[in-house]
């Protein structure tokens, strides 16, 4: 089976002192759906990063989601400056080597913030469900969403090298592809559903 590496979230523990790197349990689920073996990926340093991929030689990598984005909302009581760190070199080197990558999330807020987009405050979008609609009309996409998001993109938003796939009501951006990569960004979380959205599984499909 090919590989999948899942960027992980920071949690401080304060019992313990520790900096902890967490993945949700139901990433390895959907994973193996997709029909790849998911390798968690620590947030080491960028001195690291070259030596993980080499080593681990990845057919695809997945940003999770988790963490505010400290050069976003520097005030944020989850903030992970290392993970920020980690993620950026980690989509300079997956760019270089032509790895296929998805963001969800977070992931999809970096990959915008990476390719010179901004993020701007959104309401009504944590721990809510709502509909998106797709901008082509070919893409079957879910009809409704999970949402546990802040910070969003709207139309002014979006880097250049990045196109609109959905957006919702308010015309915030909700899935987006690269002009030339393989490279996709969606704002909800596919493996918090149960069961699975087939949807989701087939739109991720394509850009792998």
């Amino acid at each position: 089976m090919k590989r999948i590496g899942i960027s992980q979230r920071v949690e401080s523990i304060q019992n313990y002192s520790e900096r902890r790197d967490c993945l949700d349990q139901r990433w390895s689920s959907f994973a193996f759906e997709l029909g790849y073996i998911p390798i968690p990926l620590p947030n080491i340093t960028l001195d690291k990063v070259i030596r993980l991929l080499d080593v681990l030689n990845l057919d695809a990598i997945l940003l999770s989601g988790g963490n505010s984005i400290t050069s976003i909302n520097p005030s944020a009581s989850d903030i992970a400056p290392e993970r920020d760190a980690f993620e950026s070199a980690l989509l300079n080197e997956a760019l270089v080597r032509d790895i296929p990558i998805i963001g969800v999330c977070r992931g999809m807020q970096m990959i915008n913030t990476y390719f010179g987009g901004k993020l701007t405050v959104v309401n009504g979008h944590v721990a809510a469900d709502h509909a998106i609609y797709a901008i082509n009309e070919s893409d079957q996409l879910p009809k409704l969403v999970n949402s546990y998001h802040s910070w969003g993109i709207d139309a002014n938003g979006l880097a250049k090298d990045l196109d609109i796939i959905a957006i919702d009501n308010d015309g915030n951006i909700e899935a987006f592809e690269h002009k030339n990569k393989k490279l996709l960004g969606i704002m909800w979380h596919p493996e918090r559903e149960m069961p699975f959205n087939k949807l989701d599984i087939q739109l991720i499909k394509r850009f792998l």
